[in-house]
């Protein structure tokens, strides 16, 4: 018999639990790495923006062509 799976996480699951977190309970040094990473993922995402920005504007230039 099968186990039966595990429910997926919505969406932006694991942003919400991370802004949810305590932050008391963690050192300067915790806290520095964990802004690091932050302004990783805000720079990964600001990436993915531009391209599809990009990738929207070379579409609607090619189809206003015809």
């Amino acid at each position: 018999m099968e186990e039966p799976a595990e429910p997926r996480r919505g969406r932006g699951a694991a942003l919400t639990e991370a802004l949810r977190e305590d932050l008391e309970q963690y050192a300067v040094s915790d806290l520095e790495e964990r802004v690091e990473a932050l302004e990783a993922e805000i720079a990964r995402c600001r990436a993915q923006i531009e391209e599809k920005k990009s990738s929207r504007a070379a579409a609607d230039a090619f189809f206003k062509q015809g």
